[in-house]
């Protein structure tokens, strides 16, 4: 499933929601090529399973769709988007029964298989995903956020509820919790969200809201 649009540059996202909402609903697919990447990281950090966080994109990105039009731009949509993630995955901790804040035993996600098993150097990407997955949750997120998906202080801070301030001590307590001269590696390799996996959720969610 592709979309296209002769607009160059690419539409900004408040451009898209405009469009959508007027009619053309299938730019939606656009939005969600464009955060696939982002949520995949957030829902990791979060549920440490691969088929529990493909389960709340799918969910998260249904209700957004489904609650475009009460987006009030508060936010930028990317942060508005993030919460909507952030919700789905605790309530999808609670409904398991593990609380938030606590990411319980998960011996198994560091042996699962994953895109970042198959690169050239499964060694040092084992150990990279095993480093972020050790982190307490509350600095793992910030760092995910800050460090991977470049997202800024205050999108963060807003994203999480908490003040800008205590961004910028969780990040730099997980930094010292991490190996310093791996994170350039990092941003490019770990919890990688492949075309074939973004063409999936895609398409799940579009049948959902049918848009075919």
């Amino acid at each position: 499933m592709n979309v296209s649009t002769d607009t160059k540059p690419p539409l900004s996202d408040e451009a898209l929601i405009a469009r959508i909402l007027n009619g053309e609903k299938r730019l939606f697919e656009l939005l969600m090529r464009k955060y696939n990447q982002r949520l995949y990281r957030i829902g990791m950090s979060v549920l440490a399973d691969e088929t529990e966080t493909e389960d709340a994109m799918q969910t998260a990105y249904i209700n957004a769709y489904e609650h475009l039009s009460g987006f009030e731009y508060r936010s930028s949509f990317s942060t508005w988007l993030t919460r909507i993630m952030l919700n789905q995955c605790y309530k999808q901790k609670r409904e398991t029964g593990q609380p938030r804040g606590d990411f319980g035993q998960q011996d198994n996600f560091i042996h699962m298989e994953t895109p970042a098993n198959e690169l050239a150097n499964k060694e040092l990407c084992a150990v990279l995903e095993q480093a972020i997955t050790r982190l307490p949750e509350k600095y793992r997120l910030v760092f995910m956020m800050r460090e991977i998906e470049d997202m800024t202080v205050r999108d963060t801070s807003m994203a999480l509820n908490i003040e800008e301030t205590n961004v910028k001590v969780r990040l730099n307590r997980a930094k010292t919790m991490l190996r310093k001269n791996l994170s350039s590696y990092m941003k490019d390799n770990v919890y990688d969200f492949h075309l074939s996996r973004c063409d999936s959720i895609v398409s799940r969610v579009m049948q959902h809201i049918g848009i075919s």
